[in-house]
């Protein structure tokens, strides 16, 4: 009996996987990239959804889409002074299509957050997808749970057990100096 028969198999198996990871990436920039874009454009356009759509592409192999709700001022201010007054920026969180180092391709959402306000919730990974995988029902329901988790973040009470920021919110908490902050 062969003693590596099962260290055959396994690099046979390895070998199928590096050539995954060839056809993944082809995939994503033969068609998959455009297919993502232009469904979630149709998304925005069909639903008055005011977003914008942007590829980060500066590492071939580990692009990404993501569609940004954008940034705003909070209206909430921090008092410099008696005249001044200083905006807190909110980011009104993102869907994100990531190509991972294998060519498989990860869904994200990133929470609203505004600056200096607390800890941000980690990003929520609905899934991580072979790109033959993805089909325009998905990106839907990826658009859908995206839409419901930030308004669970935008309707933030102690009435949704669960839902909301994952944060602790108080005066002593939020604005407190940072490890760093106000010394020297």
């Amino acid at each position: 009996m062969d003693d590596l028969t099962n260290l055959k198999r396994k690099v046979k198996e390895y070998q199928e996987i590096l050539k995954n990871t060839i056809h993944y990436r082809e995939r994503w920039e033969s068609s998959l990239k455009e297919i993502i874009k232009a469904e979630l454009q149709r998304m925005l356009d069909e639903t008055a959804l005011e977003g914008d759509i942007e590829v980060k592409d500066n590492v071939h192999n580990l692009e990404a889409i993501v569609l940004s709700l954008g940034e705003e001022k909070s209206g909430i201010y921090e008092k410099i002074n008696k005249e001044v007054k200083r905006p807190l920026i909110k980011h009104n969180g993102s869907l994100v299509y990531q190509q991972l180092f294998n060519g498989k391709v990860m869904a994200m959402i990133t929470y609203p957050v505004i600056e200096g306000y607390g800890q941000p919730k980690p990003p929520k990974t609905i899934a991580i997808y072979r790109p033959e995988e993805i089909k325009p029902p998905f990106l839907i329901r990826h658009m859908e749970e995206f839409m419901r988790e930030v308004t669970d973040w935008e309707d933030f009470d102690d009435d949704d057990k669960g839902k909301g920021p994952a944060q602790k919110i108080g005066y002593s908490l939020n604005f407190m100096p940072q490890e760093g902050e106000g010394e020297g």
